[in-house]
């Protein structure tokens, strides 16, 4: 098996997945949360990753020469790990605070 190209490609498809999830998320379809947002913008979170995905591992089948169903399939779930763990991350990360149901009480001045 080539290693290298496996693992390079599914980092690099899992960085694109990634960040246009991000991008999307956080440039589309953020403003519109007073609104109802468009089906296509939240279709768009859920295809390019799978563009991604489908790409890489189209990529590492053509350029293997033995096993390589076996070798595109390792990319392919390498890749969706690798996404949603960057994805989980980042909605652990990125979240708000929560707010704060007690205040403190007032401090006294004199």
């Amino acid at each position: 098996m080539r290693w290298k190209l496996l693992i390079a490609t599914s980092l690099l498809a899992a960085a694109a997945s990634a960040g246009v999830c991000f991008a999307v998320a956080h440039y589309l379809l953020a403003p519109a949360t007073r609104l109802s947002a468009p089906g296509w913008v939240a279709a768009l979170t859920l295809v390019v990753p799978l563009g991604a995905i489908t790409y890489a591992s189209i990529f590492v089948y053509r350029h293997t020469a033995r096993r390589r169903a076996i070798q595109a399939a390792a990319t392919a779930l390498l890749s969706i790990l690798l996404t949603l763990t960057a994805l989980t991350l980042y909605s652990i990360l990125a979240r708000r605070p929560a707010r704060e149901f007690f205040p403190a009480p007032p401090t006294k001045t004199t």
